[in-house]
């Protein structure tokens, strides 16, 4: 059973029931029950033609749900318009698929579930375990996003930044359960990508392979966090690293700066340092004030402020920050690491056990917690 080929034609087989007069909630309906049945008879029985098996399924998944609905006139419409069986479509509907699943109306919530359902073909239930929540929960979430974009075309243009923005919540949610997400955000980029042309499209697949590559080396044996410096740079994953820069230097070439372009420079110096103290902080703070002029975006100053206080001295780097809102999400860690460096324990100790306090998930407070320890210790000696 080739449950990756399953979740590849998704989108496709939907696209081709909206072209044939489903609205989207129907046609996704009509997919899920044509994968489910799929399932079942494939391991057995598998078809010449996946594709247009799905497609004649679900046509009559649809068609036996609009045959029960109270509509009669549109009912009759539909079943004398039904096709031959089979694909018959060649265009391929899945952007627009896109489009829809990250329409602006949707919360980003939302938008990432419906994504990974309708564009990525993953159960409600796999959604549900990636995210932590109950089956339920997801169900009434999806729910809403279909009816929500019940009534908006499958022709209607979309943007290519709000779909972006989903696809990158998705990759940074990581790995839960059994779905490894980080990994199911490049295909879908990856899907996104060979059917549009666009710099930050190619970007934000950049800046996805180049942090892939490195997470490897994020956690130690024992689950522990290791920060980028201390990071053991022979288990970064070279084939990713190579691939995700070949993607930015053609991105790059069309000279149509983005957003998601500059953060995988950025990410893309990281990768080329040998070691942490070879690294050209000197031109990453010059991509992050490129960022800053594209997006102004706080938490790109607080990189920033960090990246001043590599090339230019700790000083520097709190300068920097102090210019800064404090509220600012890791704000307090990027004091208390820049202080440590400018050889004040003391305050670096206080502000390591602050922020761990505040750290957004349990490896970080564990880091966190660990700094403040080990800088106390160091105090008592």
């Amino acid at each position: 059973m080739d449950e990756a080929l399953l979740r590849t034609l998704t989108p496709t087989v939907i696209g081709i029931l909206g072209r044939r007069g489903a609205d989207f909630a129907a046609a996704e309906d009509a997919v899920q029950e044509a994968l489910m049945e799929a399932v079942r008879v494939w391991p057995d029985d598998p078809p010449h033609d996946p594709k247009g098996w799905l497609v004649t399924v679900a046509w009559r998944k649809f068609l036996d749900a609009a045959r029960a609905d109270s509509s009669r006139q549109r009912r009759e419409e539909l079943v004398e318009a039904e096709p031959e069986p089979g694909p018959g479509e060649a265009a391929d509907d899945t952007l627009q698929l896109y489009f829809l699943c990250a329409h602006p109306s949707l919360t980003p919530a939302s938008a990432v579930a419906l994504t990974l359902r309708a564009v990525g073909g993953l159960t409600t239930r796999q959604i549900a375990q990636a995210y932590l929540v109950p089956e339920a929960t997801m169900a009434q979430r999806i729910s809403r996003a279909k009816r929500t974009v019940s009534g908006i075309r499958f022709d209607q243009p979309g943007d290519v930044g709000t779909v972006l923005r989903v696809l990158y919540l998705v990759f940074n949610e990581g790995y839960s359960g059994d779905i490894d997400l980080a990994a199911e955000a490049i295909r879908l980029t990856r899907q996104l990508a060979a059917g549009i042309k666009h710099e930050e499209v190619a970007g934000l697949l950049a800046l996805m392979l180049l942090h892939h590559a490195r997470r490897p080396a994020r956690t130690s044996p024992d689950g522990r966090l290791v920060p980028l410096a201390e990071q053991d740079r022979s288990l970064w994953n070279a084939r990713l690293i190579a691939e995700g820069v070949d993607i930015l230097q053609a991105a790059l070439a069309r000279d149509r700066l983005g957003e998601f372009q500059i953060q995988a420079a950025i990410a893309a110096l990281h990768a080329d340092a040998r070691t942490a103290e070879e690294t050209d902080w000197v031109q990453i703070v010059e991509w992050y004030d490129e960022l800053l002029c594209v997006t102004g975006n706080p938490v790109a100053r607080l990189n920033r402020a960090v990246a001043v206080g590599e090339a230019d001295g700790p000083r520097a780097g709190l300068t920097a920050l102090a210019e800064l809102d404090p509220a600012l999400p890791r704000y307090t860690a990027a004091a208390a690491y820049l202080h440590e460096r400018d050889g004040d324990p003391v305050t670096a100790a206080r502000l390591y056990a602050e922020a761990a306090r505040s750290a957004p998930n349990l490896l970080e407070r564990e880091h966190l917690t660990r700094q403040a320890a080990r800088l106390n210790a160091q105090l008592r000696e």
